[in-house]
């Protein structure tokens, strides 16, 4: 193994292919290293579907047991049923999945107690210098009696408390089909949904890490096809797709047609505001729909808007006391979930707001969907400051114009607007854009795309 973990240790989590940049020996110092920076002397550990996580899971709880750390393994589980875990019983926790990357990955998502986050600058960092300077001689001897490990099944009250927080039981009855994608929907969705009104139609449920069927990355027009062809040939009123860890949710309507995240986002605000008497804080990031913020003040609501990525959008909620955040990844964040994301309990508020009155779900979310976006648009380039320097001398200056710096470069008009970002891991640069209708949202997509590939 290589001692530079700067290709395994991203932002927020570990992750690289198995075993060719990491492996169960480097993953037994992880839990050392883990449990040596939160300071733990319990935690809990889960893990996905694929070949490689009962392996992996297992290392890391070694390395933290032999450490003087008692360890609770709760298996197969969806990262969202992890954080349920960490947050119910207020410890640090650890999930080995790769979410939606193929199946010779792997990884770990790490939290504090009551699912606080680490990434980079919460600890993560820390964890990787460790690991880094015990990869040749390993991890330091300690001098404690090891810690127990056992396993303990918390699918079913990960279910009763996602349950108590969207009441279900009045609804109509639905007819909704959900693509589990081989991912670990196939395993929380029947516990979730049992006993609801709900004509549950499932797809791809079967738990198998190599993805037989598609990538389990909703996100991916390409692998929501099945799912958009199936609910109209079922006479379905709607139907949602997981990813592999099951902790996104992305919906299309009884068409087939996709349901974008911000109309999840600003739909699922306007709920978590009526149940908050009109009160409260939503956080978005800079890339959703202009639709969010201003269904949210209509609401009584206060917007707040964030940096891309769950770390940024996790310390607003934490700082703000937020109660509720959306990304346009089909990310969803909940106070009353230790506010950790969580796609099943979106998809519990979908499927609430839809039973809940009469009409189809196109007819619903419409006004929840007011712009027109472009979607993400990558573009490989040799210079992305010299880009982003490029498009910011385009627009800047310009009469009603303004332009920001949040993160990369958004630059607004009345009627549009359009950020660009740098990937931080890929030569990449990320353009998003909306406007009021198509045509002017194709006119500033394509002037930015001219000026980022030029």
């Amino acid at each position: 193994m290589t001692a530079d973990l700067s290709q395994l240790v991203k932002a927020y989590d570990v992750r690289g292919v198995v075993p060719d940049q990491w492996d169960e020996p480097m993953a037994e110092l992880f839990g050392a290293a883990f449990v040596q920076v939160t300071g733990a002397d319990a935690i809990v550990i889960g893990h996905d579907m694929r070949p490689s996580s009962p392996g992996l899971s297992r290392a890391f709880a070694r390395g933290a047991a032999a450490r003087g750390v008692d360890v609770t393994e709760i298996g197969l589980c969806s990262t969202d049923q992890l954080y349920y875990a960490s947050g119910a019983f207020d410890l640090p926790g650890a999930m080995f999945t790769a979410s939606h990357n193929p199946a010779q990955y792997n990884g770990i998502k790490m939290c504090r107690a009551g699912a606080a986050p680490v990434g980079q600058d919460t600890g993560l960092s820390e964890i990787r210098e460790l690991v880094e300077s015990w990869l040749d001689s390993g991890a330091p001897a300690f001098d404690a009696t090891p810690g127990t490990i056992t396993q303990r099944d918390t699918l079913e009250d990960y279910a009763a408390h996602l349950r108590a927080l969207v009441d279900l039981t009045s609804i109509r009855p639905l007819k909704v089909v959900v693509d589990a994608g081989n991912g670990m929907g196939g395993h929380t969705v029947p516990t979730v949904f049992a006993g609801l009104p709900l004509d549950l139609v499932p797809m791809y449920f079967e738990l198998d890490g190599t993805f037989p069927n598609h990538e389990a990355n909703p996100l991916d027009p390409a692998n929501i096809v099945d799912l958009q062809k199936r609910v109209p040939e079922e006479g379905a009123d709607l139907g949602i797709a997981f990813d592999g860890d099951a902790d996104r949710c992305f919906v299309v309507d009884q068409h087939g047609d996709p349901v974008s995240p911000s109309a999840i986002t600003a739909l699922v605000a306007s709920r978590e505001l009526a149940k908050n008497g009109g009160k409260g804080t939503v956080i978005h990031n800079l890339i959703t729909s202009w639709s969010v913020p201003e269904v949210v003040r209509e609401q009584g609501g206060t917007p707040v808007r964030t940096r891309v990525g769950h770390s940024f959008i996790k310390a607003e909620m934490a700082r703000s006391g937020a109660i509720f955040g959306g990304e346009h990844s089909a990310h969803y964040y909940f106070r009353d979930f230790w506010n950790a994301d969580t796609g099943m309990l979106a998809a519990l508020h979908v499927l609430a707001a839809l039973g809940g009155q009469d009409g189809p779900l196109s007819q619903l979310v419409a006004e929840y969907d007011r712009y027109v976006g472009s979607g993400e648009i990558n573009s490989t380039v040799d210079d992305q400051a010299g880009r982003l320097a490029a498009i910011k001398a385009a627009y800047q200056g310009r009469d009603g114009i303004t332009l920001d710096e949040l993160d990369g470069l958004t630059v607004t008009a009345a009627d549009w607007w359009f950020n660009v970002r740098p990937s931080n891991t890929e030569p990449l640069l990320r353009l998003n854009a909306e406007a009021k209708d198509e045509p002017t949202m194709a006119k500033i997509r394509d002037e930015v795309l001219e000026t980022i590939r030029a």
